[in-house]
């Protein structure tokens, strides 16, 4: 087992994290948000009725988040990291409140905060996961902290509508403030950066300009960024517009929230995945599953408001092959990190999070003032080829 690892006598009274731990606080950390996940593109339509709208909002809150995002380095050097986690968490609980508002002011600064939100609980995780777990484990490490985020990925996007549908508004709100409390309790409780053994000397302030320049110089840093903006896009267009094609073709709101929770279902896969990368080799995993992904949104795309249950059930195959890329994917940058830069490159790389929120929704934009919702599907389709050929192309076969 992964959380049986013995470690050295000097450091056993450091309590030293397992996979276990992470995957606990990953997983409500999930349920936090996978409850609105659905909720917020359906009630955002329901505040603009525009498709196109929606896609011009989340493209512009998606590039204040990105700015964010390239920041919180800063915060981690002059922050103590369980704070900046803590501050995280209540960025999701006030970006639930400014929901709740009900407002198109509101929705805009709750978009804000949740992706601050949602960066720096990814950043500061990544970052305690690099610190405990060893290279050697990270794929099944991985493997195991998607699988414990099945439930919430599973039935939060339901419930949520669900909850907006049937009980009120603010109902999914409330839920998702509580499993953040609930979050942050756990976190404390673990107290995960009590751990004077493993504690690193000060690091030296960099700004996200130098942060940028040196990610860029590193060749497989920059491929691991590819293929996580990749299979990120699918999601946030899955989440987005998934739901969008249900209300707008009439099938209906709890149809919408019904979809993502299947496409999450998924997750139960990524057991299975891990130890298909492992056997074959992540350079022939990944690239042929960005292919698989490509064939699966070009039916997507055909189908299209035509036959939208037809649409759906791709974009359903498509949420299959995506699992394999969210429990191998990380790998690639975890593998190719430099230790002594593990806070500067990871903000950077998580930036693939908020590039795939705002370019999409920024060409998609586009895309749908001259063609139907199933264009943008087929668009997506491209840079999945476009990423398979690349990993193919320059991933190492030894990784």
């Amino acid at each position: 087992m992964i959380n049986q690892v013995r470690h050295p006598i000097w450091i056993t009274t450091a309590k030293r994290p397992t996979a276990r731990v992470f995957a606990i606080l990953f997983g409500i950390e999930s349920m936090a948000r996978a409850i609105i996940t659905s909720v917020v593109p359906i009630q955002t339509y329901d505040l603009m009725q525009s498709e196109r709208g929606v896609s011009i909002l989340y493209t512009c809150m998606s590039l204040l988040g990105l700015i964010s995002t390239l920041s919180i380095p800063l915060l981690i050097v002059r922050i103590p990291r369980r704070w900046v986690y803590t501050a995280g968490v209540a960025s999701l609980m006030l970006g639930c409140c400014a929901f709740a508002l009900d407002t198109l002011p509101a929705q805009g600064a709750g978009l804000f905060l949740r992706t601050f939100g949602a960066g720096t609980l990814s950043i500061t995780l990544s970052l305690y996961i690099m610190d405990h777990i060893k290279k050697g484990e990270l794929v099944r490490a991985e493997s195991v902290r998607m699988a414990t985020a099945t439930l919430a990925w599973t039935g939060g996007p339901f419930l949520g509508v669900f909850l907006y549908t049937r009980v009120g508004m603010i109902a999914p709100f409330l839920l998702s403030i509580g499993f953040s409390l609930l979050l942050l309790t756990l976190f404390w409780y673990f107290r995960l950066s009590d751990n004077p053994a493993l504690q690193k000397g000060p690091s030296r302030p960099a700004n996200p300009i130098a942060n940028v320049r040196r990610f860029v110089v590193q060749p497989r840093l920059r491929l691991a960024w590819l293929i996580a903006f990749s299979r990120s896009c699918y999601w946030s267009t899955f989440f987005v517009y998934g739901p969008i094609l249900m209300v707008a073709t009439g099938q209906g709101k709890l149809a919408g929230g019904l979809l993502v929770s299947l496409g999450n279902l998924f997750l139960l896969g990524s057991i299975l995945w891990g130890k298909v990368g492992m056997a074959k080799g992540l350079t022939r995993t990944i690239s042929g599953v960005f292919v698989l992904l490509a064939a699966a949104l070009i039916g997507a795309g055909l189908a299209g408001e035509a036959f939208p249950m037809m649409a759906a059930i791709m974009l359903l195959v498509g949420a299959f092959f995506c699992v394999a890329i969210d429990t191998l994917g990380s790998a690639t940058f975890i593998r190719a990190v430099h230790p002594h830069e593990r806070a500067q490159m990871t903000a950077v790389y998580r930036t693939y999070l908020d590039f795939s929120e705002i370019l999409p929704a920024f060409f998609y934009s586009i895309i749908l003032s001259f063609f139907q919702l199933g264009a943008i599907f087929i668009a997506l389709a491209c840079l999945m080829i476009f990423t398979a050929i690349f990993v193919w192309r320059y991933l190492p076969r030894g990784l």
